[in-house]
């Protein structure tokens, strides 16, 4: 064999083996990322081929499937009370990827999670029949405080202390997620909801954190008792009134200027929401104490799961005294979700104790058989002593009984809580949030319940969280309360 036709024969051979070695890796590696690329139209034909498993509420479901025409997509995702439950479902989408319990647990809804397998199902290499997500949702208490908060921009949370289990997540205004369902007029209904300027598609109950004014107050008060600041609720402070930020020459005022303030007791100063107290409270236990307290609430997690990852609630670092001054009224750069604030009253409401929230209790098979039980596996963390539980329990109640929250007074029910009116935009220029924290008791049943109004129809000046927050959380917590 002469040299010309041995380098060809080589040549060619590597040839081969080029093209041998690029089809085995657009079949095993570019192949897989060809087929889950959101992009491939095989996939929504596979998910859409069979109607969905559902999110049922309170043994109803909320969700079902409803026969196509016209299209290579059979099925597409329904909604019951859409608007209702929309910050609990979130959508599943012909068009656009999955949200909240619907992008969760997607793989279990349409049948493709391997624990719904069965022998038959590998053998033939069929889709199993699609899960269903059971929610802690308690329909009464989700409805109350969707009707509750109307027309105004805001959301709220409603937790059982006891089992972490939440009963309500609700965020206004909201969506009908039928209108994303169908990729023939999904873009139509994508453009106009993203256009608004209200942002419905947020869920504000779990994923926008504000200030939350002086509802951290409550937080403040918990690092004092635990740390020994300060021994009682009722042990009087060191509190001018007025009270200068520390290293500067600025009065921090109070809301009410003719409120017994100066030197105030925790109770007292809860009752009126004394700015002085908590302020200067902040700064005699530092910063780093605030902090370790506020943690132990939940704040500065980026890993909360309920399962929707919350965002995270935040107690800011590296400050000089004057900003931790003001942290302590809730306000620089503190943030939290309305979940975080329920959190704060729940871990109270249960004697210290925080048992982790949830919205999801089981998740099952098609036949009904539990995959994963969430109840029995929250976990449950000591926040503070029962005994400033208790303190703390009993100031709240002097709020609602005798102080800025008397619009959550229930009849034959102990309720305690805290109001909070944060100011935020440049030169606290823009509308206040409103704030309520609480919980109540009655009959054996307990709740905690968080709600805030970013904005509403009230005038500047009679922006509260006891003119506007109190009244839902009311609400609620009869819903939840009721027998």
């Amino acid at each position: 064999m002469n040299k010309t036709i041995r380098r060809s024969a080589v040549f060619t051979l590597l040839l081969v083996l080029a093209l041998l070695v690029r089809a085995t890796w657009v079949q095993f590696y570019e192949g897989t990322a060809l087929a889950d690329d959101k992009d491939n139209r095989r996939n929504a034909i596979k998910t859409y081929a069979d109607p969905l498993g559902n999110i049922i509420v309170a043994g109803e479901s909320i969700t079902g499937s409803a026969r196509t025409e016209g299209s290579d997509l059979a099925y597409k995702r329904t909604y019951k009370d859409g608007e209702l439950y929309a910050a609990v479902t979130g959508y599943a989408s012909q068009a656009y990827a999955p949200t909240q319990l619907e992008g969760i647990y997607q793989d279990l809804l349409d049948g493709t999670d391997l624990r719904l397998k069965t022998v038959m199902d590998t053998v033939t290499g069929q889709r199993a029949d699609p899960g269903n997500v059971i929610t802690t949702i308690d329909p009464a208490v989700q409805k109350a405080a969707f009707d509750a908060l109307g027309d105004k921009k805001g959301a709220a949370v409603a937790i059982d202390p006891t089992t972490g289990k939440i009963l309500a997540v609700v965020s206004t205004p909201s969506y009908d997620p039928s209108s994303l369902t169908d990729a023939n007029t999904a873009g139509t209904a994508w453009k106009k909801l993203t256009a608004d300027e209200d942002k419905p598609l947020t869920n504000r109950a779990l994923r926008q954190p504000l200030p939350p004014g002086s509802t951290f107050k409550l937080v403040v008060a918990a690092a004092a008792l635990e740390d020994g600041l300060y021994g009682s609720v009722d042990t009087r402070t060191d509190s001018p009134d007025p009270y200068t930020l520390p290293d500067t020459t600025t009065e921090l005022s109070n809301e009410n200027p003719s409120a017994p303030c100066e030197n105030a007791t925790i109770r007292t100063a809860l009752q009126y929401s004394c700015n002085n107290v908590f302020a200067k409270m902040a700064v005699d236990l530092g910063q780093d104490k605030v902090r370790a307290m506020a943690e132990k609430f939940g704040f500065d997690d980026k890993t909360r799961d309920v399962p929707v990852r919350a965002y995270e609630s935040v107690y800011p670092s590296d400050m000089n005294r004057p900003s931790t001054a003001l942290t302590g009224i809730g306000q620089y750069d503190v943030t939290a979700t309305p979940l975080q604030m329920a959190m704060v009253s729940a871990a109270i409401a249960n004697g210290g104790k925080l048992v982790s929230p949830h919205m999801v209790s089981q998740i099952t098979n098609g036949g009904g058989d539990v995959l994963e039980d969430y109840d029995s596996g929250a976990e449950t963390k000591e926040i503070m002593s029962s005994g400033t539980a208790e303190q703390l329990q009993s100031a709240m109640r002097t709020v609602v009984e005798e102080g800025t929250g008397t619009n959550a007074r229930i009849s034959g029910a102990t309720v305690g809580g805290k109001t909070g009116t944060a100011q935020h935009g440049e030169n606290n220029s823009k509308t206040p949030y409103a704030w309520f924290t609480s919980y109540g008791k009655a009959d054996g049943k307990e709740v905690a319940v968080a709600v805030v109004v970013e904005q509403s129809n009230a005038a500047r000046s009679e922006v509260s969280g006891n003119g506007l927050a109190a009244p839902v959380a009311k609400a609620v917590m009869e819903a939840a309360l009721k027998d």
